[in-house]
């Protein structure tokens, strides 16, 4: 035996949620550097990656980050000095890594933009002896913008190791029945707090341009069934509809729009409404502040006289759980 032989950890497998990011903070300098890797990928934006960069550097990253800034300052945690989905994602690894943690077991978050960064957790995981790493996509619902895009980063950071770990991805999980079950309980929870009954409830998803659906992507048709699980397991029998926020730029996004569907609900005696995002994993700045802010405003001003949003099911019992239960296949 070689006793020169530098002391290798090894036997160990890493659990690692990934979520979408988060700037740093709300300075226009962060939001920029955030936005700019968020923009710069390309199975985001699907366009000639020449043109895009120079639209990009000379307007987008010019005029939006003060908007974006404006908008996260709205929902930042000042005292934690952190996004919610920062706070929430990184919750969700300390009680996951609570239930299923061990000497064998180390569970972690890396976010796909911002900090902390896929490459910086994978390298950490294998330097703690995880010979083994198993990937979490915080997404429900899969999309290549999405589920896709944090493959490739882990592919990425893999391509540079010269001792790489074994790799399990665990795939979408729109109709896993302990995820239906949460959102169904986090809706009837809600209702049972408000002393108004809905006339409808709003399945808002994130969107994506609809040429991506033309080519292929199965996002739209996942989002549908998750709402119509989620209509046939609520006991709460009240209509549900699907609905797509946070289109960006001038092209055709996935219909019906949140925004536009929001101010039309009124006018179509809809005056009621309840908004849930299944698709996301954790409140953020598309939840908190496009829906719960500026969705109720114009919900209101357009005519509507209650609203109320469903909270993301964030770090509560049941959403970890659902974690366990998806990842203990893997271990």
């Amino acid at each position: 035996m070689d006793n020169n032989h530098p002391k290798v950890k090894f036997g160990k497998t890493g659990v690692l949620l990934i979520n979408l990011g988060t700037p740093n903070s709300t300075n226009w300098w962060d939001i920029r550097k955030y936005l700019k890797e968020f923009l710069s990928d390309r199975r985001v934006i699907e366009v000639n990656p020449f043109i895009w960069q120079i639209i990009l550097n000379l307007f987008i990253l010019t005029l939006r980050p003060s908007k974006t800034a404006k908008a996260y300052k709205k929902i930042w945690m000042k005292e934690k000095n952190m996004s919610p989905l920062r706070y929430f994602t990184e919750n969700q690894s300390l009680k996951l890594n609570k239930k299923i943690g061990n000497e064998n077991v180390i569970v972690d978050f890396a976010m796909r933009y911002g900090d902390p960064s896929i490459k910086s957790k994978i390298y950490a995981l294998k330097e703690n002896g995880c010979e083994n790493i198993v990937i979490l996509p915080l997404y429900p619902q899969y999309a290549a913008a999405t589920t896709a895009t944090v493959c490739d980063e882990v592919y990425r950071s893999l391509s540079k190791m010269r001792w790489q770990p074994s790799l399990q991805i665990i795939p979408h999980y729109e109709s896993e029945p302990m995820y239906i079950n949460a959102i169904c309980r986090s809706i009837e929870e809600k209702i049972s707090k408000i002393k108004w009954k809905p006339d409808i409830v709003m399945a808002s998803y994130h969107g994506i341009p609809k040429k991506y659906f033309d080519k292929g992507d199965p996002y739209h048709c996942y989002c549908h069934k998750t709402t119509r699980l989620i209509s046939e397991n609520i006991k709460s029998k009240i209509p549900i509809m699907t609905t797509f926020q946070s289109r960006f730029g001038p092209q055709e996004w996935l219909q019906p729009y949140t925004d536009k569907t929001l101010e039309k609900l009124p006018k179509e005696s809809k005056k009621n409404i309840l908004v849930v995002c299944p698709g996301f994993a954790s409140d953020c700045v598309e939840t908190l502040e496009e829906i719960s802010m500026e969705g109720k405003d114009s919900f209101i001003e357009a005519g509507g006289e209650n609203f109320d949003f469903v909270p993301c099911l964030n770090d509560n019992d049941d959403h970890i759980t659902l974690f366990e239960n998806l990842i203990k296949k893997y271990i």
